[in-house]
């Protein structure tokens, strides 16, 4: 979810508004996805790497994430989203992890959209928590190294009861993956549109959506839409 800083700084506001403008985009694309039936919708809400921003920053965002959930949490369970939360989430302020708890139980037993939140999360972090989590596995004699294959690796991902990504969607036209999903996203279609997030609306992801299903996915096979010779 890509340019709050920018939408803010165009409009000579502080980097704050930016995120707080983002929220209304966040809203809007869980109410779209709901009516597409989308199943799984995964925002990168805050990674490793952000911790690095000034402190000002990061208090603001952890406010408006503790905030947020305190505020959606009714329209969600209306709408039957189910939540979930991955990353490293013991690093997050008391606080906003009581918040989240309290969201997740609350909407546990919805069955549409499941939206995933990824909090202080990086694809390498998590890919270096699964490898420790499987060393001890063998270490301590529970798991042995020749049974090691994507399957099992995957089982200990964050992601592991969660389908791998259709498609990935890239706001403000940022052209990398900035440390997301890295396994997961091997084979899922990106989606880039200059539109920054704050201004990102259902139309756009319709957009994004209608472009996928024309796409040929062929995960490494022969196109069948190759024309045979007569």
């Amino acid at each position: 979810m890509d340019g709050n800083g920018r939408w803010a700084r165009r409009r000579k506001l502080p980097r704050v508004a930016g995120h707080r403008a983002g929220i209304k985009a966040v809203r809007d694309v869980v109410r779209g996805c709901g009516k597409l039936g989308i199943s799984y919708l995964t925002l990168y809400t805050f990674s490793v790497e952000n911790w690095k921003r000034p402190a000002r920053e990061v208090n603001a965002l952890m406010t408006f994430l503790r905030q947020t959930l305190r505020d959606e949490a009714e329209e969600l369970n209306r709408n039957n989203v189910k939540l979930r939360v991955i990353g490293r989430i013991e690093d997050l302020p008391d606080s906003v992890r009581a918040e989240l708890s309290r969201a997740v139980e609350f909407l546990d037993k919805n069955t549409g959209l499941t939206l995933v939140l990824a909090l202080s999360y990086a694809g390498r972090a998590e890919i270096l928590d699964a490898v420790r989590d499987i060393a001890r596995e063998v270490e301590e004699g529970r798991l042995e190294h020749d049974g090691i294959d994507g399957d099992l690796f995957k089982s200990f991902l964050y992601t592991a009861a969660m389908p791998d990504p259709d498609l990935l969607i890239r706001t403000s036209g940022e052209m990398r993956i900035s440390n997301f999903l890295l396994w997961q996203i091997a084979y899922s279609e990106l989606w880039i549109t200059d539109t920054l997030w704050p201004d990102f609306r259902k139309k756009h992801l319709y957009a994004a959506v209608m472009d996928y299903q024309e796409r040929e996915r062929r995960f490494g096979r022969v196109s069948a839409r190759r024309k045979s010779k007569p």
